[in-house]
């Protein structure tokens, strides 16, 4: 019995060592995530908030520039509450059904992969129509302390149909680029809009394609995947070479500075592209004393 005892210990142990063995990013499934509850769905009707990353989620604390992370889905005929956040900015991306954004005293109607900047400070919200559903990515990010945010003249908001597909230096001739927002001195994206989100971007994969791994030395990076599937990669593997995870549509990848990232297609010749929707933010080096 004491035998058995010391084998159960030493694989708790050894499977708590290998689930912290690389703290240098977090995988999540949304399909493994149950709701919880969320200033967006308090006193909501048939609004339902999935955290993968930041607030609600268990391990928050490792986000240090990226507040929150996570799905919404508003029923038919459902709306979330109205919220706004003195010192965070938010993007919404819808990734599936059509409603209505609530924006300050505005109304606009929203359909899929439209995507949208929210200031700190406006209220906002979402309303699913009569007849299904909405479902969309909500993306927060802090302002730090002493950092103003002057509110945008209006609504800022384009459609990632509209958005072209372009090679980005460094990147391989395997994929390329829809940017789609990045900060208000940006003059090559979609939506020069944000001030701590640094940058957000489709990336479509041919067939058997890769971004060419790398790492962002000043910030903090999600990729969620839109479509397909394929190996993530994500720091570093037991061996020194780079991580590499099975990844698919639903899956989502949080990964600090500095850390080595980039995706490996495994659709093969003939099949759809794969898409990977991702955001990069400033990390807060002097709020936290670096």
């Amino acid at each position: 019995m004491r035998k058995n005892l010391g084998v159960v210990w030493l694989l708790t142990l050894t499977a708590t060592c290998l689930s912290a063995a690389d703290p240098t990013f977090i995988r999540r499934r949304i399909s493994d995530i149950q709701p919880q509850p969320d200033r967006l769905t308090a006193n909501a009707r048939s609004a339902f908030y999935k955290p993968l990353f930041g607030a609600g989620d268990p391990q928050a604390n490792q986000l240090k520039g990226i507040a929150r992370y996570g799905e919404l889905t508003v029923g038919p005929d459902g709306a979330s509450a109205t919220v706004s956040y003195p010192a965070e900015e938010q993007i919404y991306y819808i990734l599936q059904g059509s409603g209505t954004l609530l924006y300050g005293d505005q109304k606009a109607p929203v359909k899929r992969d439209d995507f949208m900047y929210l200031p700190p400070g406006v209220s906002h919200g979402i309303a699913s129509s009569s007849s299904g559903s909405v479902r969309l990515l909500v993306m927060g990010f802090r302002i730090p302390p002493g950092t103003s945010v002057a509110p945008t003249a209006k609504l800022m908001l384009a459609n990632a149909a509209d958005v072209p597909l372009v090679p980005v230096q460094g990147h391989g001739p395997t994929s390329l680029f829809k940017l789609l927002m990045g900060t208000t001195e940006s003059t090559r994206d979609k939506l020069a809009a944000a001030s701590q989100m640094v940058s957000l971007f489709i990336m479509d994969f041919a067939p058997g394609g890769t971004n060419i791994p790398h790492h962002h030395d000043m910030e903090e990076e999600i990729y969620f995947v839109l479509r397909g599937h394929g190996d993530m990669v994500a720091g570093g593997g037991a061996d020194g070479n780079e991580g590499r995870y099975p990844a698919k549509e639903g899956d989502a990848y949080f990964i600090r500075l500095n850390c080595t990232v980039g995706f490996y297609s495994g659709s093969q010749a003939g099949e759809s592209h794969d898409l990977i929707l991702a955001v990069r933010s400033k990390y807060p080096f002097s709020r936290m004393g670096h």
